[in-house]
């Protein structure tokens, strides 16, 4: 049996222990689903959103976006609580969505870190073959190859680990995203995690250019009535952000 079997059994048991066991862990596959509601963003911010913050472009024919992130450490809860961090292409006004990113969340009484990819409507599948630690440094990019089909990216910088996969894909194309989100777990939007801020989304790119992120294509996550994930202004080469747990706005990285 080779390590990858071997893993790919270990997690698929542990996930049907946890789900068999607790009530407040994940009922189901975990699914990044575009953001609920657009409304405005906490100052001179563009937008909010139940389960996103961070920037999002629009336009048309988009055909790459980059970005590199740290793994969020997040601190213990009572109940479970979920958090994302991603780059991805359409899903800010369609139901379409290419992404890869991290997961980090906290349920029965510990973290779990891992990488991921995913393709809407089908929920995330997670990289064994590329297991993630708080403070590792990350990587990642959708790239169109032409023809339908996309090669989906992420590298462990810390570590060196890499994985990537070719999959065919048809959406409209009209968004790219640098995202801290709390995915939907059994159908509902998780409560987000309490992660370590402020993270840092840079640089990022968008069809090999520089994104030139501005304050109105940003927005911040609201749930139950708080604010609980916002991005601080784009930084000075508009092509990185800061994000923060809570209502607190952070200062931008320096370029």
């Amino acid at each position: 049996m080779t390590r990858l079997v071997r893993l790919a059994l270990a997690v698929a048991a542990t996930l049907a222990t946890i789900v068999a066991a607790s009530p407040s862990a994940p009922a189901a596959a975990l699914a990044h689903h575009p953001r609920e509601g657009r409304g405005h963003g906490v100052g001179n911010l563009g937008w909010s959103s139940s389960n996103w913050s961070g920037y999002a472009i629009t336009g048309a024919g988009f055909t790459a976006v980059t970005g590199s992130w740290t793994v969020q450490a997040v601190s213990p809860t009572k109940k479970a609580t979920f958090s994302s961090q991603w780059v991805g292409i359409d899903g800010f006004n369609d139901s379409s969505l290419i992404q890869t990113g991290t997961e980090s969340d906290y349920f029965r009484g510990s973290a779990h870190y891992d990488a991921w990819w995913e393709i809407l409507p089908a929920a995330e599948t997670v990289i064994p073959s590329l297991p993630v630690n708080p403070g590792d440094h990350m990587s990642a990019s959708v790239t169109s190859k032409g023809n339908g089909t996309w090669t989906i990216s992420i590298k462990d910088d810390s570590t060196g680990g890499s994985f990537s996969t070719v999959q065919s894909y048809s959406g409209p194309l009209t968004s790219a995203e640098w995202i801290e989100e709390a995915p939907t777990v059994g159908g509902r939007i998780a409560p987000l995690a309490h992660y370590s801020s402020p993270q840092t989304f840079d640089p990022g790119s968008v069809d090999g250019g520089n994104p030139r992120l501005s304050v109105s294509n940003g927005g911040d996550m609201v749930q139950q009535s708080q604010v609980v994930s916002i991005p601080s202004n784009p930084d000075s080469d508009t092509d990185g952000f800061n994000v923060s747990y809570g209502r607190s706005q952070p200062a931008p990285p320096r370029s």
